[in-house]
């Protein structure tokens, strides 16, 4: 994702996101809705129908169609599957990934967990795991 964006930035640089919620490389499809004090970037990539609510830190993840993240999440290096929910004050980091419908209730720490798909969960994960 990091090299796709970055030859973005080459061809067509003028498809990036710019503002003061964005720091470096960032594409977001005109129909997401990003919230106010956020920061985003680098190297993320935000699907449609997105909803990012004000004051979510996202770096080097996607964020796939229809998905919301709550307000004041931290999302690092993870992929937010279709239509998932991610609660407020979450904490997502190291290659964390969402199946679709995936709902992770508010103030919990994910660490590097694959959680398959119409899931919903309410407890930490602060070990490397999948959840089925």
């Amino acid at each position: 994702m990091a090299l796709y964006l970055s030859h973005v930035r080459q061809t067509s640089p003028e498809r990036l996101a710019e503002g003061d919620s964005f720091v470096g490389n960032v594409l977001v499809d005109p129909s997401a809705k990003i919230g106010q004090g956020c920061r985003i970037g680098p190297s993320v990539v935000i699907g449609p129908n997105v909803i990012i609510e004000d004051g979510v830190c996202l770096s080097s993840s996607t964020v796939l169609r229809g998905a919301r993240i709550c307000s004041h999440a931290w999302v690092q290096s993870s992929i937010i599957g279709w239509q998932s929910i991610v609660g407020k004050w979450v904490r997502m980091e190291s290659v964390s990934v969402l199946g679709e419908d995936v709902i992770i209730q508010d103030e919990l720490y994910v660490n590097g967990a694959r959680i398959l798909p119409h899931k919903n969960i309410t407890v930490s994960s602060p070990d490397p795991q999948i959840i089925m």
